[in-house]
């Protein structure tokens, strides 16, 4: 093993005892230092990053690619300057990305209603059981889909209306209440779960047809299918993706702490933890999904602004 390959076998192994999720990096940053060995070089330089990261494919105008390239080897040159001196770290828009960020699409009560719907009418009873209660619990809680499929039959307690949710991103486990009206839509299902034909030693909440568990990418496939045929979101310039269920739990909440008039900045920790954010500057994001929301909060920080600045 070389000199760079055991840093970055350090390197990696802090970052994931520090509770950081490294999936990208633990894919990249080992092609980086075999490329570094076969080139002949030793120590990271701006120029051998640049030159590494604009390797092919090559990428259009809107691509990630290279900027996720040097994202991942701007960290771990950081973390060997403190240990050689000679490293050069590569300063920050040295590859910029040029994607414009989309708003999320914002559910209304009726866009659920349809989901749930087109879920309830998929052709096998039972798989139509799944994705009606999968989605509700998505749209109920602003679960992450990775985590409501990941639920084990143990992960849900009906007599506390709590789901337990483990080692989610960066590390982090939590407990989720439910209403108690979910409760009772995962109770029946629980119940209905016992008609599949549930692979031995599978122990999954949510089962598939082939009774395994399910997996993201049928999920999404389902969801797809779903949208085609309901007709969700047509017309709108922002496209339903599953994930926008999660962000219209967390916008909903929160403009309904501000026409109560709570003070939100204290209750944010609170839906910062309910969501598993790593901390409640994840949660303000949310702020910018939705016009009305930074209407709202606009509103509510103007008398405040008034009484530090002059008019």
């Amino acid at each position: 093993m070389t000199t760079l390959a055991e840093a970055l076998s350090d390197y990696l192994t802090l970052r994931n005892r520090l509770g950081h999720k490294l999936a990208e990096s633990a894919r990249l940053l080992p092609r980086f230092v075999a490329w570094m060995d076969a080139t002949g070089r030793s120590t990271i330089t701006i120029a051998a990053a640049l030159e590494w990261c604009q390797q092919q494919p090559s990428t259009g105008p809107d691509s990630v690619i290279w900027p996720h390239r040097m994202t991942a080897v701007r960290g771990f040159a950081r973390y060997l300057s403190g240990i050689d001196p000679a490293t050069q770290i590569p300063p920050l828009g040295l590859l910029p990305s040029r994607r414009h960020w989309t708003p999320p699409y914002i559910y209304t009560p009726d866009d659920v209603a349809t989901l749930l719907r087109g879920a309830r009418q998929l052709r096998s009873p039972l798989r139509a059981a799944t994705y009606e209660t999968l989605f509700g619990l998505l749209a109920t809680t602003g679960m992450r889909v990775g985590e409501a499929i990941r639920l084990d039959q143990t992960d849900l307690d009906y007599e506390s209306g709590v789901i337990g949710i483990r080692e989610s991103k960066f590390g982090k486990s939590r407990l989720v209440p439910v209403d108690p009206s979910t409760d009772v839509v995962l109770r029946d299902y629980a119940d209905r779960r016992a008609d599949f034909r549930v692979q031995p030693g599978n122990d999954s909440f949510f089962v598939s047809l082939t009774g395994r568990r399910l997996i993201y990418v049928s999920v999404d496939e389902v969801f797809r299918q779903l949208r085609a045929e309901t007709g969700l979101g047509a017309g709108s310039s922002s496209r339903p993706l599953i994930h926008g269920l999660r962000h219209t739990f967390a916008v909903t909440t929160l403009i309904g702490w501000y026409r109560d008039g709570v003070d939100v900045a204290a209750r944010l920790p609170w839906l910062s933890t309910y969501l598993g954010h790593r901390d409640p500057r994840s949660t303000y994001w949310y702020l910018s999904a939705a016009p009305e929301l930074l209407a709202i909060a606009a509103d509510r920080l103007e008398p405040m602004i008034g009484k530090v600045l002059p008019r």
